[in-house]
């Protein structure tokens, strides 16, 4: 997959297949829309172009700085990666673009620049100046220069019609079960391994501490959750805490990943972190002993996991 980041860097002299849409999460049903339109393009001798945008809209027109993203841009697009498509456009979003008209969406951007043959999109797509755009103008459009317009059908994305906000809704309830089965894949957090106060190693789990630099990346439940990475090509697996620990007065949030059976050093390196099952809330301990003992439960309930479901 080649990765463009503005609609007028592309070029191509073979017709596309396209799809337009945001795809955070990248989950089931998206995957669903993604996996028609490549094969599809295959059948036809086609090339495949999903055509997203980023910083997303609500944080360009309304400055919404409580909005928070399933994935990050670099998640999403190394998600997409996997899923066989020849081209991937992340075009900049910004209030001009957003002025544009569907017309011009479409005559200047999908016929002129992607060279379009055929749009697949979701159910009850709407893009241009107002969301103007819908499958009507879509249609009266394609049949002014000459290319095929396929929606699909509700029903034929998800039968329990699954969405981003659903999964949103899942993850800050720490129903993660729910959250990774809409996705397809495992809930993941990507960040540098920091300083923390090294009070993990003083009471046998020292931590790696996660710094997150994306401020939209949606971040789950405060809890205790079972995790996976993969660090040098081994697959380690562990136990991550998020949280203000107040045992300890804290008085920020942290994401802090002790990994069993593991001892290396990992400062400054970049991690993926699985979310695979959430254990507990977080809790306050009356003293650093019994916050010793609970962690103690939490590692036996954590491997039994891991041994029995993985």
């Amino acid at each position: 997959m080649k990765i463009f980041q503005k609609t007028s860097s592309f070029s191509s002299e073979e017709k596309t297949f396209v799809t337009i849409g945001t795809f955070d999460g990248v989950h089931f049903g998206h995957q669903k829309i993604i996996e028609k339109l490549v094969s599809e393009a295959k059948k036809e001798q086609k090339k495949s172009v999903l055509l997203t945008f980023f910083p997303h809209p609500r944080m360009v027109l309304q400055k919404d700085a409580s909005i928070e993203l399933i994935n990050t841009i670099n998640e999403r697009a190394n998600l997409l990666e996997k899923t066989g498509l020849d081209y991937l456009i992340i075009h900049p979003f910004s209030r001009a673009f957003s002025r544009t008209t569907a017309l011009e969406f479409v005559r200047d951007i999908l016929v002129n620049q992607l060279n379009i043959s055929k749009l697949i999109i979701g159910y009850d797509h709407h893009f241009g100046k107002n969301r103007e755009g819908n499958i009507t103008q879509l249609t009266e459009y394609s049949h002014l220069y000459d290319f095929k317009v396929e929606e699909i059908p509700a029903q034929d994305i998800d039968d329990v019609s699954v969405s981003s906000t659903k999964i949103r809704r899942a993850l800050h309830e720490g129903n993660l079960k729910t959250a990774n089965h809409y996705l397809g894949y495992n809930f993941m957090l990507n960040g540098n391994v920091v300083n923390g106060k090294k009070l993990g190693g003083k009471i046998g789990y020292p931590t790696a501490n996660i710094d997150i630099k994306e401020d939209y990346k949606l971040i789950p439940k405060t809890g205790v959750y079972v995790v996976k990475s993969t660090i040098d090509k081994v697959e380690v697996f562990g136990m991550m805490n998020i949280g203000n620990r107040p045992t300890v007065n804290g008085n920020h949030q942290t994401i802090e990943v002790h990994f069993f059976d593991f001892n290396k050093d990992l400062y400054h390196q970049n991690l993926t972190i699985e979310l695979l099952y959430f254990l507990r809330d977080e809790q306050k301990f009356e003293s650093l002993d019994l916050l010793i003992h609970q962690l103690k439960k939490d590692e036996l309930i954590a491997r039994d996991y891991i041994k029995n479901n993985l």
